[in-house]
C-alpha cells in the first residue's frame, strides 16, 4: 500500500479505493502507516527482539532491536518493490520469496552491472530517439516511458540461461515489439528498418503491419558466453490472443526436446496493465498452467504498466486493486517495481528467473511506468488526461536519471555516457543506410516458427498416398477393439466391454464406422513416426461417448489404459488429453503447437461445432489468414461436430457458413484442369473445409493432412448420430493401399446405371446424405434422382462436379442442404456453380414435359410449342432446404422434424 512504486509520483498505493489517482501524491509516511495501530514509546524502540524463523532481514542476527527491526522492514516492503505473495499457500514458497527480499541492500548491484543496465538503457533508448527522429510521423508503438523493459528482459534471459535454459518463446503486444526485436533478440535493424519504407512483399500473402511480425533467432549470450534461441511469435492487434499460442509452441517444443520438466525451453510473455485485467484470455492461459497436458513449467509475465489504457484510467478499467489480480489464482507471486529505479527492476528480474527455474511456475514482473506518448506517436493524450501527462511532460527519462545518478556515484563519467549513446546511434545509421538498399520486404525473415528441412528437395505438388495396406488396419483395429493385456487385473465398464466387442466384429468383418475410422487414421500416422495429438473438452471419451481412447479401472484411480499408445513397440506418441473448459484458450493454444514441427497431427474438437464461436478470434486471426500475414503454416485440424437433429439452436451448427465464406478461392474463376488439380487447389487456399458422410473419407482426409507437401488447416465438419448410424459405415476397400479420398462421391446406384433418364442431380454435404437416402428408397425414385456428395467443399472440386454433371445432362440441378439458406453452404456454392454452368448448355425439347422449369426460371408461364423443336438453354442449379432464418435452429422437436418433412418432400419434386 505504502511502496514507491509510481515514477510519477502520482498513485501511491491502491489506486481504485483511493479514488484520488489523479489527485496528488498521498500525504502519509509508510512509517505512519505501519505503526498506525501500536503505540510506542521510545524506550520500545530499543528493546531487543529475537527473530522469528519466518524473517531474513537479520542475515546472520538472532536478534535486533525494534527500531532497526521496523527500518529493515521499511527498506525491504514500503520503497520501490511492492511484492504480493502471502497468499500463496506453500511455507516453503514464501519464505523462499522473504529471503530474496528482505536482507538488507538486497538490489544492490556491483560497479559492472550497473554499467551494463547503463548501456543496455541506452541502447533501449537510443532505438526509440532514433525512429523517432527518421519516421517522425508513423506509429510505431514506441517504448517511451517503459524503457527499463530491454534490460528487464535481457536479465531475466540471462539468468535464465545462466540455468540451463536454452530456448525462449515470447509473446507480446504491439508496443515496444521493435525494441525487443531489436535489442533483446538482435535482429538485425536493417531489416526493422525497411519495413517503414513502404516497400512491396517479395513472398506471396498479404503481410502485416511491421509491430505485430515475429521473429526466430539463435544467438550467442555474450554475458552467459551461452547459445541461446529466441522467438517472438507474430500475433494480430487481438491483445493477449497470442498468449496461448506462445503457452502451446512452449510445450511443443519441450515434448520435441525431452523436456518434460521444462527446464531447457521457457516461456515469456509481455502485457499491457489494461489488457491483461480485461481480456477474458488471459484467465483461460492462466488456469492451463498447471493441467498436465498443458503445462509449460512456469511462464515469466511481465506487465508494461503504463496506468492506463489507449485513454481509460484504471478507475473505469477494473474492479480489481491491481491490474495482476488475475494471477493470483493460480499461486503465482507478483512483484510490483518502480520502473525509474534500475537496480530494484533488475534484481526483481533475478528473482523472478531463479523463482521459475526452482519451482516451475508463473511469476508476474509488474513495471510500474507510464507512457510518454499518446496511445501512438501521433495520438494527443491531453484530450483525456490533462494531469497525468502535465506530470509526465516535467519528468526526466530514465535514462537520464540513472546517468546522473552514475556519475555521481562515481561508477562512469559523462563522457562514457557520451561515447555509449554515439557509439549505438552509429550502428543505427550504418543500418538506416543498409535498408535504403533493399527493394522487398522479406517476410520470410520474419518467421518465428521456421520447419528447417520441411520444404526442401519436395515437389510442391506432389502428394504421398493416404491408402494403407490391409494387414496395417486389422493390426489397428484389433488392438484398439481390446483390453488391456492385463485384462484380467484391469477392471473395464460392462458397457465398453460390449463396444470393445462391436468393433472387434467390424474388423472381422472389413468394416469400419466413424470412430474406428478416426483411430486407424491415427494409428497408421503414428506407426508412420507422426506424433498425434487430440485436445478438446471430454475429447478421451469424446462427447458422444463414441470414442473411448481413454480406458478406466472401475475401481483404482487414475488407473488407465489407452490403445492407440501401444499399437506398435517404436510408434510415434500419442496424446490424447482433455481440456479445460475453454475454446478460445485451448484453441490458441493447439495453434501453437502445431507451428511447432510439420510432422505432427495436430487436432482440436470442439464439444458442439457451435461452441467455436468462442474461439471466433483464434480463427479468424491465426487460423484463417496466418498463413498470408505472417508466411506462417499450420496443418491444425478442428473437429466440429455439426448437423440439424433437433437439439436445439446451440447443439447444431458449427457455422459453416462462416468458414466458407473466408475461404479465399474466388468464386468467379474455375481454375483450368490439370495432373496435379487437387494439390494446386489446396496449395493455393487458405484451409480446407469439409463435410465429409463416411468414415473412409475421414479417414483419407486426416491421413491427407500429413501426406501433403505442405501444411493447410482443416476445417472438418463431424457428425452425431452418424456414428451410430448403420448405414455410415465404410469397408476396408475403400481405406486400402491405392484408395484416396473422393472430394466427390458420386452417384453409384441405379440412378448411375441409366443417367439420361435421370430427371434430378441433388449435390448435398454431410449427414442430410442419408436423409435424402432414405426418402428417395421409400418414395421409389432410385432410377429418377441422382444424389452426389461433396465431401470436400472448399477448395470448390469444380473438375469432379462438371464430370458428374455432364454425366447427367437431362438433370435439374439442385442443391440440398439442411441448414437454413443464409446458412451452411449455398452461398459459398452457388456462385461457383453459377461460373461453372457459365458455358454449360442444355437442349431441352420445347414441351410441357420439364416438369414447370421455364416458368421457375422466367417467372411466366411457358408458351405454346411442338414437340420437335428444341432450345439452348443455360443450366442452373436451385435450393432445396430451410428458409433464412436468425437462428441457427428451432428448439421445437415438432418444429424440427415439420421443416425436415418440408425439405424431404421438396427434394421429391420433379
Amino acid at each position: 500500500m505504502v511502496a514507491r512504486l509510481d515514477p510519477l509520483g502520482i498513485s501511491t498505493g491502491d489506486p481504485v479505493s483511493s479514488g484520488d489517482w489523479h489527485g496528488g501524491l498521498r500525504a502519509f509516511a509508510s512509517e505512519a502507516v505501519i505503526r498506525q495501530h501500536v503505540r510506542f514509546d521510545e524506550a520500545d524502540m530499543d528493546r531487543v527482539f529475537k527473530l522469528p524463523s519466518t524473517t531474513f532481514i537479520g542475515e546472520k542476527e538472532k536478534a535486533l532491536p525494534l527500531r532497526e527491526i521496523l527500518n529493515r522492514l521499511e527498506q525491504a516492503y514500503c520503497n520501490n518493490i511492492g511484492i504480493e505473495f502471502m497468499f500463496i499457500n506453500s511455507l516453503e514458497q514464501c519464505n523462499w520469496i522473504r529471503q530474496r527480499m528482505e536482507p538488507p541492500n538486497v538490489t544492490k548491484m556491483s560497479n559492472d552491472q550497473k554499467r551494463l543496465i547503463l548501456a543496455r538503457l541506452t541502447r533501449s533508448t537510443g532505438f526509440e530517439n532514433f525512429l523517432a527522429k527518421k519516421w517522425s510521423s508513423e506509429k510505431r508503438f514506441g517504448l517511451e516511458g517503459c524503457e527499463i523493459l530491454i534490460p528487464a528482459m535481457k536479465q531475466v534471459i540471462d539468468t535464465s540461461t545462466r540455468l540451463g535454459v536454452e530456448s525462449i518463446i515470447m509473446g507480446m503486444p504491439h508496443r515496444g515489439r521493435l525494441n525487443v526485436l531489436a535489442n533483446v533478440c538482435r535482429k538485425p535493424l536493417h531489416q526493422l528498418f525497411t519495413q517503414f519504407a513502404g516497400l512491396e512483399a517479395e513472398d506471396d500473402g498479404s503481410g502485416d503491419v511491421k509491430y505485430h511480425l515475429g521473429t526466430y533467432i539463435e544467438r550467442l549470450n555474450r554475458v552467459t558466453n551461452k547459445n541461446i534461441r529466441l522467438a517472438v511469435c507474430a500475433n494480430p492487434s487481438h491483445l493477449e490472443a497470442v498468449d496461448p499460442v506462445v503457452q502451446g509452441k512452449t510445450r511443443a517444443e519441450q515434448f520435441y526436446r525431452g523436456d518434460n520438466e521444462g527446464k531447457k525451453v521457457m516461456s515469456i510473455l509481455l502485457h499491457g496493465d489494461a489488457a491483461f485485467v480485461g481480456q477474458g484470455v488471459v484467465f483461460e492461459t492462466m488456469h492451463l498452467s498447471d493441467l498436465p497436458a498443458y503445462t509449460t513449467h512456469g511462464t515469466i509475465h511481465i506487465v508494461v504498466n503504463n496506468q492506463i489504457g489507449f485513454t481509460t484510467d484504471p478507475r473505469h478499467s477494473r474492479s480489481s486493486a491491481y491490474c495482476t489480480d488475475v494471477a493470483r489464482v493460480v499461486n503465482a507471486p507478483i512483484f510490483h517495481v518502480n520502473s525509474d529505479n534500475p537496480e530494484a527492476v533488475m534484481h526483481v528480474c533475478n528473482v523472478a528467473a531463479e523463482w521459475r527455474a526452482t519451482f516451475h511456475k508463473d511469476v508476474v514482473i509488474d513495471i510500474v511506468s507510464y507512457r510518454r506518448n499518446g496511445h501512438n506517436e501521433v495520438d494527443e493524450p491531453m484530450f483525456t488526461q490533462p494531469l497525468m501527462y502535465q506530470k509526465i511532460r516535467k519528468t526526466k527519462p530514465v535514462l537520464e536519471k540513472y546517468a546522473d545518478q552514475l556519475i555521481v556515484e562515481g561508477v562512469v563519467t559523462a563522457e562514457e555516457v557520451k561515447d555509449v549513446k554515439d557509439k549505438y546511434e552509429k550502428i543505427c545509421e550504418d543500418a538506416y543506410n543498409q535498408a535504403k538498399q533493399e527493394t522487398h520486404i522479406k517476410y520470410k525473415d520474419w518467421l518465428d516458427s521456421p520447419w528447417s528441412g520441411f520444404f526442401e528437395g519436395k515437389d510442391p505438388l506432389k502428394m504421398s498416398p493416404t491408402g494403407v495396406v490391409e494387414e496395417t488396419l486389422v493390426h489397428i483395429g484389433k488392438r484398439f477393439s481390446s483390453p488391456p493385456p492385463n485384462a484380467a487385473e484391469f477392471e473395464i465398464h460392462k458397457g465398453l466391454l460390449r463396444i470393445l466387442k462391436a468393433r472387434m466384429e467390424m474388423v472381422e468383418n472389413r468394416t469400419v464406422d466413424w470412430a474406428l475410422a478416426e483411430a486407424m487414421a491415427f494409428g497408421s500416422l503414428l506407426k508412420e513416426g507422426i506424433h498425434v495429438r487430440l485436445s478438446g473438452e471430454d475429447v478421451e471419451r469424446g462427447t458422444f461417448s463414441h470414442r473411448h481412447h481413454v480406458l478406466h479401472h472401475q475401481k483404482v484411480d487414475k488407473a488407465t489404459y489407452c490403445p492407440l499408445a501401444h499399437l506398435y513397440p517404436d510408434q510415434a506418441p500419442y496424446t490424447v488429453c482433455n481440456s479445460s473448459l475453454s475454446e478460445y484458450g485451448v484453441l490458441g493454444f493447439e495453434v501453437g503447437y502445431s507451428v511447432t514441427n510439420p510432422n505432427a497431427l495436430v487436432l482440436w474438437e470442439a464439444q458442439f461445432g457451435d461452441f467455436n464461436n468462442v474461439a471466433q478470434c483464434i480463427i479468424d486471426q491465426f487460423i484463417s489468414s496466418g498463413q498470408a500475414k505472417w508466411v506462417r503454416q499450420s496443418g491444425i485440424v478442428l473437429l466440429q461436430p455439426h448437423g440439424m437433429e433437433g437439439m436445439g439452436p446451440e447443439h447444431s451448427s458449427a457455422r459453416l457458413e462462416r468458414f466458407l465464406q473466408m475461404s479465399a478461392d474466388d468464386p468467379d474463376y474455375m481454375p483450368p484442369e490439370s495432373p496435379d488439380y487437387e494439390v494446386r487447389q489446396l496449395h493455393d487456399c487458405n484451409w480446407i473445409v469439409a463435410n465429409c458422410s463416411t468414415p473412409a473419407s475421414l479417414f483419407h482426409i486426416l491421413r491427407r493432412q500429413i501426406a501433403l507437401p505442405f501444411r493447410k488447416p482443416l476445417i472438418l465438419m463431424t457428425p452425431k448420430s452418424l456414428l451410430r448410424h448403420p448405414e455410415c459405415k465404410s469397408s476396408f476397400d475403400d481405406m486400402v493401399d491405392g484408395t484416396t479420398f473422393k472430394r466427390l462421391i458420386p452417384e453409384e446406384g441405379p440412378a448411375s446405371e441409366n443417367p439420361s433418364n435421370v430427371r434430378k442431380l441433388a449435390f448435398c454435404s454431410g449427414r442430410v446424405y442419408y436423409d435424402l437416402l432414405k426418402q428417395r428408397r421409400d418414395r421409389g425414385l432410385e432410377k429418377d434422382i441422382a444424389i452426389a456428395r461433396l465431401e470436400q467443399i472448399s477448395p470448390f472440386p469444380y473438375d469432379l462436379i462438371k464430370a458428374e454433371i455432364a454425366k447427367y445432362p437431362n438433370a435439374q440441378l439442385v442443391w440440398s442442404q439442411e441448414e437454413h439458406k443464409n446458412m451452411g453452404s449455398w452461398s459459398y456454392i452457388e456462385p461457383r456453380f453459377r461460373t461453372l454452368l457459365h458455358n454449360q448448355k442444355q437442349i431441352w425439347p420445347k414441351s410441357n414435359s420439364r416438369g414447370g422449369w421455364f416458368s421457375q426460371l422466367f417467372g411466366k408461364p411457358e408458351p405454346a410449342q411442338t414437340d420437335t423443336q428444341t432450345e439452348t438453354v443455360p443450366r442452373t442449379i436451385s435450393y432445396n432446404g430451410r428458409a433464412t432464418a436468425a437462428s441457427p435452429a428451432t428448439g421445437s422437436k415438432a418444429a424440427h422434424n415439420k421443416e425436415l418433412r418440408n425439405l424431404l418432400e421438396e427434394f421429391c419434386v420433379l
